[in-house]
Protein backbone atom coordinates (compact mmCIF):
# COMPACT_ATOMS: atom_id res chain seq x y z
CA UNK A 1 0.00 0.00 0.00
CA UNK A 2 1.29 3.08 -1.41
CA UNK A 3 2.15 5.61 2.02
CA UNK A 4 -0.67 8.15 0.52
CA UNK A 5 -4.17 8.86 1.07
CA UNK A 6 -6.54 6.44 -0.25
CA UNK A 7 -10.43 6.26 -1.07
CA UNK A 8 -12.58 4.28 -0.03
CA UNK A 9 -16.10 4.07 -1.90
CA UNK A 10 -18.71 2.17 -3.53
CA UNK A 11 -18.24 2.05 -6.75
CA UNK A 12 -22.00 2.49 -7.36
CA UNK A 13 -22.80 5.36 -4.77
CA UNK A 14 -19.91 7.18 -5.61
CA UNK A 15 -19.77 7.09 -9.22
CA UNK A 16 -22.33 4.84 -10.81
CA UNK A 17 -19.67 2.32 -12.03
CA UNK A 18 -15.77 0.79 -11.74
CA UNK A 19 -15.40 2.79 -14.96
CA UNK A 20 -16.75 6.06 -13.49
CA UNK A 21 -14.03 5.50 -10.58
CA UNK A 22 -11.55 5.61 -13.03
CA UNK A 23 -12.92 9.18 -14.28
CA UNK A 24 -13.60 10.46 -11.65
CA UNK A 25 -9.81 9.67 -9.97
CA UNK A 26 -8.64 10.62 -13.81
CA UNK A 27 -10.08 13.92 -13.74
CA UNK A 28 -11.39 16.38 -10.56
CA UNK A 29 -9.93 14.04 -7.67
CA UNK A 30 -6.29 14.00 -9.70
CA UNK A 31 -3.33 13.55 -7.22
CA UNK A 32 -5.92 13.50 -4.19
CA UNK A 33 -5.39 10.20 -3.76
CA UNK A 34 -2.61 7.12 -4.20
CA UNK A 35 -5.22 4.26 -4.23
CA UNK A 36 -8.38 3.06 -3.54
CA UNK A 37 -10.50 0.98 -1.55
CA UNK A 38 -13.08 -0.62 -3.39
CA UNK A 39 -15.70 -1.47 -1.27
CA UNK A 40 -17.64 -5.21 -2.14
CA UNK A 41 -18.32 -4.86 -6.11
CA UNK A 42 -19.31 -8.45 -5.95
CA UNK A 43 -22.27 -10.34 -6.93
CA UNK A 44 -24.70 -8.90 -5.67
CA UNK A 45 -23.72 -5.00 -4.44
CA UNK A 46 -27.23 -5.15 -3.37
CA UNK A 47 -28.05 -8.10 -0.42
CA UNK A 48 -28.53 -8.18 3.04
CA UNK A 49 -25.75 -6.80 3.48
CA UNK A 50 -24.75 -3.94 1.20
CA UNK A 51 -22.01 -6.70 -0.63
CA UNK A 52 -21.02 -8.03 2.59
CA UNK A 53 -23.24 -11.13 1.80
CA UNK A 54 -21.89 -12.60 -1.85
CA UNK A 55 -23.54 -15.02 -3.42
CA UNK A 56 -20.55 -15.33 -5.46
CA UNK A 57 -17.48 -13.86 -4.27
CA UNK A 58 -15.39 -14.28 -7.65
CA UNK A 59 -17.80 -12.61 -9.56
CA UNK A 60 -17.95 -8.79 -10.21
CA UNK A 61 -21.67 -7.59 -10.62
CA UNK A 62 -22.62 -6.87 -14.12
CA UNK A 63 -24.31 -3.45 -12.96
CA UNK A 64 -20.73 -2.09 -11.80
CA UNK A 65 -18.39 -3.72 -15.10
CA UNK A 66 -15.76 -6.50 -15.40
CA UNK A 67 -12.37 -7.91 -13.69
CA UNK A 68 -11.21 -5.86 -16.76
CA UNK A 69 -12.50 -2.69 -15.45
CA UNK A 70 -11.05 -3.36 -11.73
CA UNK A 71 -7.36 -4.32 -13.99
CA UNK A 72 -7.47 -1.11 -16.11
CA UNK A 73 -8.64 0.68 -12.45
CA UNK A 74 -6.04 -1.15 -10.64
CA UNK A 75 -2.69 0.08 -13.19
CA UNK A 76 -3.21 3.18 -12.29
CA UNK A 77 -4.36 3.16 -8.26
CA UNK A 78 -3.38 0.46 -6.31
CA UNK A 79 -6.35 -1.56 -5.46
CA UNK A 80 -7.55 -3.03 -2.01
CA UNK A 81 -10.79 -5.60 -1.63
CA UNK A 82 -12.40 -7.04 1.11
CA UNK A 83 -12.35 -10.95 1.52
CA UNK A 84 -15.53 -11.57 3.29
CA UNK A 85 -14.15 -14.01 5.65
CA UNK A 86 -16.56 -15.29 8.25
CA UNK A 87 -19.36 -15.70 6.05
CA UNK A 88 -21.14 -15.74 2.69
CA UNK A 89 -25.03 -15.39 1.75
CA UNK A 90 -27.42 -17.81 2.56
CA UNK A 91 -28.61 -17.41 -1.65
CA UNK A 92 -25.34 -18.58 -2.41
CA UNK A 93 -25.41 -21.60 -4.79
CA UNK A 94 -22.86 -23.99 -2.01
CA UNK A 95 -25.85 -22.62 0.63
CA UNK A 96 -28.96 -23.90 -1.49
CA UNK A 97 -26.87 -26.96 -2.28
CA UNK A 98 -26.57 -27.62 1.16
CA UNK A 99 -29.67 -26.85 1.58
CA UNK A 100 -31.07 -29.20 -0.89
CA UNK A 101 -28.98 -32.23 -0.41
CA UNK A 102 -27.91 -32.16 3.22
CA UNK A 103 -24.64 -33.82 4.39
CA UNK A 104 -24.85 -35.55 0.89
CA UNK A 105 -24.00 -32.01 -0.39
CA UNK A 106 -20.15 -31.45 -1.82
CA UNK A 107 -20.23 -28.21 0.01
CA UNK A 108 -21.82 -29.65 3.46
CA UNK A 109 -18.38 -29.10 5.17
CA UNK A 110 -18.29 -25.63 4.39
CA UNK A 111 -20.56 -23.97 6.56
CA UNK A 112 -21.03 -24.05 10.27
CA UNK A 113 -23.93 -25.57 12.25
CA UNK A 114 -24.31 -25.16 15.95
CA UNK A 115 -23.01 -29.25 16.41
CA UNK A 116 -19.95 -28.11 14.02
CA UNK A 117 -18.85 -25.92 17.05
CA UNK A 118 -20.15 -27.91 20.55
CA UNK A 119 -19.74 -31.43 19.16
CA UNK A 120 -20.25 -32.08 22.75
CA UNK A 121 -23.33 -30.25 23.74
CA UNK A 122 -24.25 -25.89 23.50
CA UNK A 123 -25.23 -25.24 27.51
CA UNK A 124 -26.53 -21.74 28.23
CA UNK A 125 -22.99 -20.92 30.63
CA UNK A 126 -21.15 -21.62 26.91
CA UNK A 127 -23.20 -19.41 24.84
CA UNK A 128 -23.38 -16.81 27.24
CA UNK A 129 -19.72 -16.59 27.13
CA UNK A 130 -19.68 -15.68 23.08
CA UNK A 131 -18.82 -11.94 22.16
CA UNK A 132 -21.51 -10.85 20.25
CA UNK A 133 -21.66 -7.68 17.94
CA UNK A 134 -25.40 -7.62 17.85
CA UNK A 135 -28.43 -8.85 19.95
CA UNK A 136 -28.88 -12.39 20.38
CA UNK A 137 -26.78 -15.47 19.45
CA UNK A 138 -25.65 -16.26 16.94
CA UNK A 139 -27.85 -18.76 15.64
CA UNK A 140 -30.61 -19.62 12.58
CA UNK A 141 -32.76 -22.93 12.16
CA UNK A 142 -32.86 -23.93 8.87
CA UNK A 143 -35.24 -26.87 7.11
CA UNK A 144 -33.61 -28.80 4.45
CA UNK A 145 -35.29 -30.37 1.41
CA UNK A 146 -36.14 -33.76 3.26
CA UNK A 147 -37.65 -31.46 5.88
CA UNK A 148 -35.09 -32.40 8.59
CA UNK A 149 -33.79 -29.13 10.76
CA UNK A 150 -30.65 -27.79 11.34
CA UNK A 151 -28.95 -25.04 13.71
CA UNK A 152 -26.55 -22.71 11.52
CA UNK A 153 -24.04 -20.21 12.35
CA UNK A 154 -24.76 -17.23 11.33
CA UNK A 155 -22.90 -14.11 13.32
CA UNK A 156 -24.19 -11.14 11.89
CA UNK A 157 -27.55 -11.67 10.01
CA UNK A 158 -30.03 -14.88 9.00
CA UNK A 159 -28.41 -14.02 5.52
CA UNK A 160 -25.48 -14.68 6.35
CA UNK A 161 -24.22 -18.01 6.71
CA UNK A 162 -20.91 -18.46 8.37
CA UNK A 163 -17.90 -20.52 6.83
CA UNK A 164 -16.05 -23.10 8.70
CA UNK A 165 -13.28 -21.12 7.47
CA UNK A 166 -10.22 -24.55 9.07
CA UNK A 167 -12.48 -27.01 6.73
CA UNK A 168 -11.12 -28.34 3.60
CA UNK A 169 -14.23 -26.99 1.86
CA UNK A 170 -13.34 -23.70 3.34
CA UNK A 171 -10.05 -23.48 3.52
CA UNK A 172 -10.57 -24.10 -0.58
CA UNK A 173 -13.27 -21.55 -0.57
CA UNK A 174 -10.81 -18.37 0.72
CA UNK A 175 -7.68 -19.57 -1.47
CA UNK A 176 -9.69 -19.54 -4.72
CA UNK A 177 -10.78 -15.58 -3.57
CA UNK A 178 -7.14 -15.00 -2.71
CA UNK A 179 -6.52 -16.28 -6.45
CA UNK A 180 -9.27 -14.38 -8.59
CA UNK A 181 -7.58 -11.49 -6.60
CA UNK A 182 -4.16 -12.26 -7.34
CA UNK A 183 -4.78 -12.87 -10.86
CA UNK A 184 -6.66 -9.21 -11.44
CA UNK A 185 -4.05 -7.44 -9.46
CA UNK A 186 -5.52 -6.34 -6.02
CA UNK A 187 -2.59 -4.93 -4.05
CA UNK A 188 -4.37 -5.61 -0.45
CA UNK A 189 -7.07 -7.21 1.13
CA UNK A 190 -9.08 -6.47 3.94
CA UNK A 191 -9.78 -9.29 6.20
CA UNK A 192 -13.62 -8.75 6.97
CA UNK A 193 -15.34 -9.38 9.93
CA UNK A 194 -12.44 -11.67 10.68
CA UNK A 195 -12.32 -11.26 14.25
CA UNK A 196 -15.43 -13.70 14.62
CA UNK A 197 -14.18 -16.32 12.20
CA UNK A 198 -12.98 -18.98 14.95
CA UNK A 199 -15.20 -20.22 17.10
CA UNK A 200 -13.56 -22.19 20.04
CA UNK A 201 -15.76 -23.77 22.44
CA UNK A 202 -15.84 -21.94 26.70
CA UNK A 203 -14.28 -18.93 24.95
CA UNK A 204 -15.43 -15.75 23.89
CA UNK A 205 -14.86 -17.00 19.93
CA UNK A 206 -13.62 -13.39 19.30
CA UNK A 207 -9.96 -12.57 18.69
CA UNK A 208 -8.86 -15.35 20.91
CA UNK A 209 -5.10 -17.39 19.93
CA UNK A 210 -7.31 -19.85 17.40
CA UNK A 211 -8.50 -16.55 16.26
CA UNK A 212 -4.47 -15.25 15.95
CA UNK A 213 -3.38 -18.47 14.65
CA UNK A 214 -5.94 -18.09 11.71
CA UNK A 215 -4.95 -14.48 10.60
CA UNK A 216 -0.88 -15.46 10.55
CA UNK A 217 -1.92 -18.27 8.51
CA UNK A 218 -4.50 -16.57 5.92
CA UNK A 219 -1.72 -13.69 5.91
CA UNK A 220 0.71 -16.31 4.65
CA UNK A 221 -1.37 -16.97 2.12
CA UNK A 222 -2.20 -13.76 0.94
CA UNK A 223 1.55 -12.97 1.08
CA UNK A 224 1.98 -15.67 -0.86
CA UNK A 225 0.18 -14.57 -4.16
CA UNK A 226 1.72 -10.72 -3.36
CA UNK A 227 -1.24 -9.58 -1.79
CA UNK A 228 -1.14 -7.09 1.48
CA UNK A 229 -3.10 -7.90 4.68
CA UNK A 230 -5.36 -5.54 7.02
CA UNK A 231 -7.27 -6.61 9.45
CA UNK A 232 -10.53 -4.82 10.16
CA UNK A 233 -11.61 -5.45 14.36
CA UNK A 234 -13.29 -3.44 16.40
CA UNK A 235 -12.46 -3.76 20.02
CA UNK A 236 -10.64 -2.87 23.22
CA UNK A 237 -7.89 -0.47 21.89
CA UNK A 238 -5.21 -2.62 24.18
CA UNK A 239 -6.62 -5.52 21.72
CA UNK A 240 -5.89 -3.65 18.72
CA UNK A 241 -2.30 -2.50 19.89
CA UNK A 242 -1.31 -6.26 20.40
CA UNK A 243 -3.17 -7.10 16.84
CA UNK A 244 -1.08 -4.52 15.03
CA UNK A 245 1.93 -6.34 16.17
CA UNK A 246 0.83 -9.25 14.44
CA UNK A 247 -0.48 -7.90 11.14
CA UNK A 248 0.45 -5.78 8.17
CA UNK A 249 -1.68 -3.00 8.72
CA UNK A 250 -4.77 -2.19 11.46
CA UNK A 251 -7.31 0.20 11.54
CA UNK A 252 -7.00 2.80 14.06
CA UNK A 253 -11.11 3.21 14.72
CA UNK A 254 -10.32 4.98 17.82
CA UNK A 255 -9.35 7.70 16.27
CA UNK A 256 -12.61 9.27 15.23
CA UNK A 257 -14.39 9.19 18.73
CA UNK A 258 -11.67 10.78 20.14
CA UNK A 259 -11.03 13.78 17.32
CA UNK A 260 -14.43 14.58 18.34
CA UNK A 261 -14.15 14.43 21.93
CA UNK A 262 -11.41 16.79 21.52
CA UNK A 263 -13.53 19.17 19.24
CA UNK A 264 -16.13 18.79 21.45
CA UNK A 265 -14.45 20.03 24.73
CA UNK A 266 -11.49 21.74 23.32
CA UNK A 267 -8.87 19.79 25.21
CA UNK A 268 -6.43 17.54 23.69
CA UNK A 269 -5.35 15.00 26.37
CA UNK A 270 -6.98 12.25 25.64
CA UNK A 271 -6.18 12.50 21.89
CA UNK A 272 -2.54 12.83 23.05
CA UNK A 273 -2.47 10.32 24.97
CA UNK A 274 -3.57 7.70 22.03
CA UNK A 275 -0.91 9.57 19.87
CA UNK A 276 1.70 8.27 22.17
CA UNK A 277 0.52 4.80 22.49
CA UNK A 278 -1.29 3.52 18.98
CA UNK A 279 0.57 2.02 16.79
CA UNK A 280 2.17 3.38 13.37
CA UNK A 281 0.88 0.80 11.01
CA UNK A 282 -2.42 1.77 11.00
CA UNK A 283 -4.99 2.89 8.29
CA UNK A 284 -6.48 5.90 9.89
CA UNK A 285 -10.25 6.76 9.33
CA UNK A 286 -12.34 9.28 10.96
CA UNK A 287 -15.36 7.85 8.73
CA UNK A 288 -16.20 4.58 6.70
CA UNK A 289 -19.57 2.72 5.60
CA UNK A 290 -20.18 1.34 9.20
CA UNK A 291 -20.83 3.83 12.15
CA UNK A 292 -18.39 6.00 14.30
CA UNK A 293 -17.34 3.28 16.79
CA UNK A 294 -17.37 3.80 20.55
CA UNK A 295 -16.58 0.56 21.65
CA UNK A 296 -12.85 1.00 20.37
CA UNK A 297 -12.42 3.95 23.01
CA UNK A 298 -14.40 2.46 26.38
CA UNK A 299 -13.71 0.12 28.52
CA UNK A 300 -12.74 -3.90 28.01
CA UNK A 301 -15.84 -5.07 27.39
CA UNK A 302 -14.97 -8.84 29.29
CA UNK A 303 -13.26 -6.69 32.20
CA UNK A 304 -14.46 -2.99 33.10
CA UNK A 305 -11.43 -2.48 35.65
CA UNK A 306 -9.61 -2.40 31.88
CA UNK A 307 -10.18 1.40 31.27
CA UNK A 308 -11.04 2.77 28.49
CA UNK A 309 -9.49 6.02 26.40
CA UNK A 310 -12.36 7.97 27.53
CA UNK A 311 -14.58 6.92 30.28
CA UNK A 312 -18.67 5.50 30.17
CA UNK A 313 -19.67 9.12 31.13
CA UNK A 314 -17.77 10.61 28.59
CA UNK A 315 -18.76 8.48 25.78
CA UNK A 316 -22.54 9.10 27.05
CA UNK A 317 -21.75 12.69 26.50
CA UNK A 318 -20.11 12.14 23.23
CA UNK A 319 -22.76 10.19 21.89
CA UNK A 320 -25.30 13.02 23.26
CA UNK A 321 -23.45 15.33 21.39
CA UNK A 322 -23.02 13.96 18.40
CA UNK A 323 -27.08 13.50 18.28
CA UNK A 324 -26.88 17.08 19.49
CA UNK A 325 -24.25 18.28 16.69
CA UNK A 326 -26.56 16.47 13.91
CA UNK A 327 -30.29 18.12 14.88
CA UNK A 328 -31.36 14.60 15.70
CA UNK A 329 -30.81 13.00 12.50
CA UNK A 330 -28.21 10.36 13.88
CA UNK A 331 -30.40 9.46 16.99
CA UNK A 332 -32.90 8.06 14.02
CA UNK A 333 -30.44 6.04 12.95
CA UNK A 334 -28.22 4.66 15.88
CA UNK A 335 -28.74 1.92 18.97
CA UNK A 336 -32.59 0.32 18.68
CA UNK A 337 -33.69 3.34 15.96
CA UNK A 338 -33.94 1.79 12.47
CA UNK A 339 -33.83 -1.51 13.04
CA UNK A 340 -30.51 -0.98 13.61
CA UNK A 341 -28.47 -4.02 14.82
CA UNK A 342 -24.77 -2.44 15.87
CA UNK A 343 -24.63 -2.02 19.55
CA UNK A 344 -21.37 -0.19 19.51
CA UNK A 345 -21.43 2.78 16.73
CA UNK A 346 -22.93 5.73 16.03
CA UNK A 347 -24.55 6.17 12.62
CA UNK A 348 -24.04 9.52 11.55
CA UNK A 349 -21.70 10.79 8.40
CA UNK A 350 -18.75 12.47 9.96
CA UNK A 351 -19.44 15.92 8.63
CA UNK A 352 -23.07 16.36 10.37
CA UNK A 353 -20.89 14.65 13.29
CA UNK A 354 -19.01 17.74 14.39
CA UNK A 355 -21.86 19.75 13.21
CA UNK A 356 -21.35 20.59 9.58
CA UNK A 357 -18.72 23.34 11.07
CA UNK A 358 -15.87 23.65 8.24
CA UNK A 359 -13.09 24.39 10.52
CA UNK A 360 -13.58 21.43 12.83
CA UNK A 361 -14.00 19.38 10.12
CA UNK A 362 -10.76 20.21 8.54
CA UNK A 363 -8.73 20.19 12.28
CA UNK A 364 -10.08 16.93 12.33
CA UNK A 365 -8.63 15.94 8.34
CA UNK A 366 -5.29 17.28 9.39
CA UNK A 367 -4.97 16.03 12.27
CA UNK A 368 -5.80 12.11 10.82
CA UNK A 369 -3.44 12.92 7.44
CA UNK A 370 -0.08 14.16 9.64
CA UNK A 371 -0.48 10.93 11.93
CA UNK A 372 1.85 8.15 11.04
CA UNK A 373 -0.07 5.34 9.05
CA UNK A 374 -1.72 5.62 5.75
CA UNK A 375 -4.53 8.16 5.73
CA UNK A 376 -8.13 6.59 4.23
CA UNK A 377 -10.96 9.00 3.26
CA UNK A 378 -14.76 7.42 3.16
CA UNK A 379 -16.10 9.20 0.18
CA UNK A 380 -19.20 10.68 2.03
CA UNK A 381 -16.63 12.44 4.29
CA UNK A 382 -14.65 13.39 1.57
CA UNK A 383 -17.88 14.98 -0.28
CA UNK A 384 -18.79 16.73 3.18
CA UNK A 385 -21.91 14.94 3.10
CA UNK A 386 -25.16 15.24 5.40
CA UNK A 387 -26.71 12.50 6.13
CA UNK A 388 -29.30 10.95 4.18
CA UNK A 389 -32.64 10.87 6.31
CA UNK A 390 -34.23 9.78 3.21
CA UNK A 391 -32.31 6.98 2.38
CA UNK A 392 -32.39 5.68 6.20
CA UNK A 393 -36.26 5.94 5.92
CA UNK A 394 -36.69 4.24 2.35
CA UNK A 395 -34.89 1.50 3.43
CA UNK A 396 -34.83 1.55 7.74
CA UNK A 397 -31.05 0.67 7.90
CA UNK A 398 -29.43 2.46 9.82
CA UNK A 399 -25.79 2.20 8.49
CA UNK A 400 -27.25 4.04 5.23
CA UNK A 401 -27.66 7.27 6.39
CA UNK A 402 -24.45 7.86 6.35
CA UNK A 403 -24.40 5.67 2.16
CA UNK A 404 -25.69 8.51 -0.07
CA UNK A 405 -26.01 7.45 -3.38
CA UNK A 406 -24.20 11.01 -5.08
CA UNK A 407 -25.73 11.30 -8.95
CA UNK A 408 -23.14 13.59 -11.17
CA UNK A 409 -25.30 16.79 -10.42
CA UNK A 410 -24.79 16.42 -6.64
CA UNK A 411 -20.50 15.07 -7.11
CA UNK A 412 -20.20 18.33 -9.21
CA UNK A 413 -21.87 20.49 -6.23
CA UNK A 414 -19.56 19.28 -3.73
CA UNK A 415 -16.97 19.15 -5.50
CA UNK A 416 -17.25 22.88 -6.30
CA UNK A 417 -17.75 23.57 -2.59
CA UNK A 418 -14.85 25.28 -0.90
CA UNK A 419 -14.22 22.98 1.83
CA UNK A 420 -13.72 19.99 -0.06
CA UNK A 421 -11.32 22.05 -2.57
CA UNK A 422 -9.36 22.46 0.76
CA UNK A 423 -9.34 19.05 1.91
CA UNK A 424 -7.89 18.13 -1.76
CA UNK A 425 -5.54 20.75 -1.22
CA UNK A 426 -4.61 18.63 1.84
CA UNK A 427 -4.41 15.26 0.24
CA UNK A 428 -1.93 16.15 -2.57
CA UNK A 429 0.24 17.93 0.22
CA UNK A 430 0.19 14.29 1.89
CA UNK A 431 0.49 12.64 -1.17
CA UNK A 432 3.71 14.71 -2.58
CA UNK A 433 5.61 16.61 0.59
CA UNK A 434 8.88 14.28 0.78
CA UNK A 435 8.43 15.08 4.86
CA UNK A 436 6.19 12.51 5.72
CA UNK A 437 8.80 10.17 4.07
CA UNK A 438 10.51 10.38 7.05
CA UNK A 439 10.23 10.67 11.14
CA UNK A 440 7.17 11.89 13.32
CA UNK A 441 7.46 13.70 16.69
CA UNK A 442 4.81 15.24 19.10
CA UNK A 443 5.82 17.99 20.45
CA UNK A 444 5.25 18.85 24.00
CA UNK A 445 4.10 22.78 23.71
CA UNK A 446 4.11 23.22 26.96
CA UNK A 447 1.24 21.18 27.46
CA UNK A 448 -1.22 23.56 27.05
CA UNK A 449 -4.67 21.52 26.72
CA UNK A 450 -6.38 22.67 24.26
CA UNK A 451 -3.04 22.17 21.77
CA UNK A 452 -1.63 19.31 19.88
CA UNK A 453 1.67 20.27 17.96
CA UNK A 454 3.05 17.19 15.42
CA UNK A 455 6.21 17.58 13.42
CA UNK A 456 7.84 15.30 10.04
CA UNK A 457 11.24 15.65 9.35
CA UNK A 458 13.23 13.91 5.97
CA UNK A 459 16.52 15.29 5.22
CA UNK A 460 15.43 18.89 5.73
CA UNK A 461 12.18 18.51 4.72
CA UNK A 462 9.59 19.58 7.26
CA UNK A 463 5.79 19.54 8.07
CA UNK A 464 4.13 20.92 11.06
CA UNK A 465 1.27 21.08 12.51
CA UNK A 466 -0.28 23.26 15.22
CA UNK A 467 -3.30 22.90 16.26
CA UNK A 468 -5.53 25.68 18.74
CA UNK A 469 -8.91 23.09 18.93
CA UNK A 470 -10.46 26.09 21.17
CA UNK A 471 -10.59 28.10 18.41
CA UNK A 472 -10.28 25.91 15.92
CA UNK A 473 -7.40 27.22 14.28
CA UNK A 474 -4.33 25.69 12.86
CA UNK A 475 -0.89 26.90 11.67
CA UNK A 476 1.24 24.66 8.72
CA UNK A 477 4.85 25.38 8.57
CA UNK A 478 6.63 23.63 5.38
CA UNK A 479 9.68 23.40 3.45
CA UNK A 480 8.25 24.91 -0.42
CA UNK A 481 11.30 24.71 -2.69
CA UNK A 482 13.59 25.04 -0.65
CA UNK A 483 12.61 27.71 1.77
CA UNK A 484 10.22 27.23 4.76
CA UNK A 485 6.92 28.53 4.69
CA UNK A 486 4.24 29.22 7.40
CA UNK A 487 0.41 28.91 6.31
CA UNK A 488 -3.33 29.57 7.82
CA UNK A 489 -5.42 28.50 5.13
CA UNK A 490 -5.06 25.64 3.37
CA UNK A 491 -6.30 27.48 0.26
CA UNK A 492 -2.73 29.68 0.59
CA UNK A 493 -1.39 26.32 -0.86
CA UNK A 494 -4.13 25.89 -4.00
CA UNK A 495 -1.61 26.28 -6.32
CA UNK A 496 1.60 24.61 -4.44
Amino acid sequence: MRNQAQLIAYADRLAGDLPGVQRLLEGPLQGWFGGVHLLPFFDPIDGADAGFDPVDHQRVDARLGTWDDVERLGRAWPIMADLIVNHMSSRSPQFLDFLEHGEASEHAGLFLTLDGVFEHGATEALLTRLYRPRPGLPLTPVQLADRTKRVMWTTFTADQIDIDVRSPAGVAYLDAILDRFAEHHIEVVRLDAVGYAIKTPGTSSFMTEDTFAFIEGLTARAHARGIEVLVEVHSYWKRQVEIAERVDYVYDFALPPLVIHALFTGNAERLRRWFEIRPHNAVTVLDTHDGIGVIDVGPDTSDAHHLGLLSVEEIDELVEGIHEASHGTSRLATGAAASNVDLYQVNCTFYDALGADDDAYLIARLLQVWLPGVPQIYYVGLLTGHNDVELLHATGIGRDINRHRYHAEDLERALARPVVQRLGVLLRLRNRHPAFQGSWSLLEDGRDHGRLVMRWDADGEVAALDVDLRAKRYELTLTLDGTERTVTDLAQLRDV
